[in-house]
């Protein structure tokens, strides 16, 4: 029997399913927005998708998406696609995006390496941002953490020649492994300590920081 969470190119799920109950609430907003916000089935054609010609953004684990609605409202000339798995969350993004009047916020229900390798084409996005990602602290779940070879050569082919991975940890462990991990890899420049002014200190920011952990920052750079 496969292993959980391994699917067929070998690739070990980097998140955990949330199951539970949708509430009336939750359902409304689905109705309302989701139909307006989330990109169609198939290959992803930004211009299609979106409606215009503008560089694209991927929000990785974008969970009730403070980040990915800063970055749409400070960069009205880009289009911006939220990908998570958790249905109250994006619920509750696209709510707050209504009412901030913010028109350049798309989303993605699922998993987001299976999105990059089935249905998004070399050279498609002008940057990709992973936030506070799980950081599966366990040893025996180390395979676990998004930040790998894998996910690295991924995202390497579908950012356009000088795009760049945004990568931020409130996990000192996490934090290693990501430095590790960026320096080995050919394709990227990595630099580290540059927090994008833009992203508000919200969420799992605000809980490491609460409890006095520091936020690691790395920014890895496509190199030409």
């Amino acid at each position: 029997m496969r292993a959980a969470g391994v699917n067929d190119s070998g690739h070990v799920r980097s998140f955990a399913a949330r199951r539970g109950r949708v509430s009336p609430l939750t359902r409304e907003r689905i109705a309302e927005y989701f139909p307006r916000h989330e990109i169609p089935q198939g290959p992803l054609v930004p211009v299609e998708a979106f409606g215009r010609e503008a560089p694209v953004v991927l929000e990785i684990g974008c969970g009730h998406g403070a980040a990915a609605l800063a970055y749409a409202e400070e960069h009205p000339d880009h289009d911006l696609l939220a990908v998570d798995v958790f249905t109250p969350a994006l619920a509750r993004m696209l709510a707050a995006a209504d009412r901030r009047g913010v028109t350049n916020l798309w989303l993605h229900q699922g998993d987001a390496v299976a999105l990059l390798r089935d249905r998004v084409a070399p050279s498609t996005f002008a940057a990709v941002h992973l936030f506070f990602p799980d950081p599966w602290p366990k040893a025996k779940h180390a395979k676990r953490r998004f930040v790998s070879a894998y996910t690295l050569d991924l995202l390497a082919s579908r950012l356009v020649p000088g795009g760049h991975l945004l990568v931020a940890t409130d996990h000192a462990l996490y934090a290693a492994h990501a430095r590790d991990v960026l320096a080995a890899h050919p394709r990227f420049v990595v630099t580290e300590g540059e927090r994008p002014p833009w992203r508000p200190t919200d969420g799992f920011e605000a809980k490491g920081l609460a409890a006095g952990r520091s936020i690691t920052e790395f920014r890895a750079t496509l190199a030409d």
